[in-house]
């Protein structure tokens, strides 16, 4: 079966008007399990990450601030989450539950985090809504335990993963993909191995275009063995951060065609969510869904 990785921990209380909509952590797993997508058992509970694995990806320095809660003031704003006990331990186990997504998509194929994505966490600093970088922690949990030697992280956020550019920027066996808004945060992008900047306003056609004409082509030349997807669904005309035009059925078509290039190369893939800022929250649930509904109806 699908295997998701979620718990009450994921949705953190944020003040009052605070753009950030964590309430869909909440409301995705509600409606995959009202409308039948998946089961109960579908669901498991991560458990807080070892340290061990923290700082692999990132400095003692910085976790030691952050679990200390001792970040600056400025650091602390440019994450934009209020610093406490209980935002380092939801870090922690998200970065956990993309971990676990890892052992069970090498089993079945595919795995999926309700959160994770937190790509603009630096190995010194977050920022962007991002503390710990849990597709890189991942990626070299994988390569240190010997399961994986060549990975691929395929990133349709519509905002660069600068973080995990700059993380890897000297690992060959870490090839990041960032197909993002050229006009977008953040304002200074980083190099990634494959960087696709994106005009403003670009519709589904030729966003899908871009994404078709490269991604078969970079599996065949790089031949990873393992795929993280972080699939934004901030790429939508709705959403307030964007500056896409893309619909929900684009977005459905772009996933689609991430799970079709992972089946047809028999890669696993772990798939964790990134952002979605639409006014209605509806509207990234929705989007979200679509996401889970495809991994069920392609893989199981």
């Amino acid at each position: 079966m699908l295997k998701i990785a979620y718990t009450a921990e994921y949705c953190y209380s944020l003040p009052e008007g605070h753009r950030f909509p964590m309430e869909k952590y909440e409301l995705i797993p509600q409606q995959l399990l009202r409308e039948g997508v998946v089961r109960e058992d579908s669901f498991f509970q991560p458990q807080p990450l070892d340290p061990h694995w923290i700082l692999r990806t990132h400095t003692q320095t910085y976790w030691d601030d952050l679990r200390n809660l001792r970040l600056s003031d400025k650091m602390v704003r440019r994450i934009g989450f209020p610093l406490t006990e209980a935002l380092v331990h939801r870090e922690i186990v998200i970065a956990q539950g993309t971990i676990d997504c890892c052992r069970y998509a090498q089993q079945y194929g595919i795995a999926m985090n309700i959160a994770g994505g937190t790509h603009h966490a630096y190995a010194d600093k977050g920022e962007g809504f991002c503390i710990l970088n849990d597709v890189a922690i991942a990626a070299n949990y994988l390569l240190d335990e010997g399961q994986r030697k060549k990975i691929l992280v395929i990133d349709l956020d519509v905002h660069q993963g600068n973080g995990t550019a700059c993380i890897f920027e000297n690992e060959p066996r870490v090839f990041t993909f960032s197909m993002h808004g050229k006009d977008n945060y953040p304002l200074h992008k980083e190099k990634s191995d494959l960087d696709i900047a994106l005009p403003s306003y670009l519709t589904d056609e030729p966003y899908l275009h871009q994404l078709y004409e490269t991604l078969p082509g970079l599996l065949e030349r790089e031949k990873p063995d393992f795929l993280f997807f972080i699939a934004g669904v901030d790429v939508l005309e709705t959403d307030k951060l964007g500056k896409l035009k893309m619909t929900k059925e684009g977005c459905r078509r772009r996933d689609q065609f991430v799970f079709e290039q992972a089946q047809r190369y028999r890669l696993p893939l772990a798939v964790v969510m990134g952002g979605g800022y639409s006014h209605r929250l509806a509207d990234i649930v929705e989007a979200h869904c679509n996401t889970f509904r495809l991994a069920e109806e392609m893989y199981f």
